[in-house]
């Protein structure tokens, strides 16, 4: 099987590393890649969600969307 990974043992038997064909490497990296910017949107709307909370509880006016939309296109 040409794509198999291949395993790297110590003296005792032990598993050590991995060696990993490149196109199932590139796979890999590209899955973990996506679920990195997936975490990094996910952390964001939980941030801001946080904020908005804060904000809601102090009572401190929060920017409308509209007002945003307006200022990210000036």
């Amino acid at each position: 099987m040409a794509g198999a990974l291949k395993y790297m043992i110590d003296e005792n038997g032990d598993k050590t590393s991995v060696l990993v064909p490149i196109r199932t490497w590139e796979k890999i990296n590209q899955e973990y890649n996506k679920l990195q910017n997936k975490l990094k949107v996910f952390t964001s709307i939980n941030k801001g969600l946080s904020e908005v909370k804060e904000a809601r509880k102090s009572g401190k006016k929060l920017q409308t969307l509209k007002d945003f939309l307006c200022e990210s296109n000036s």
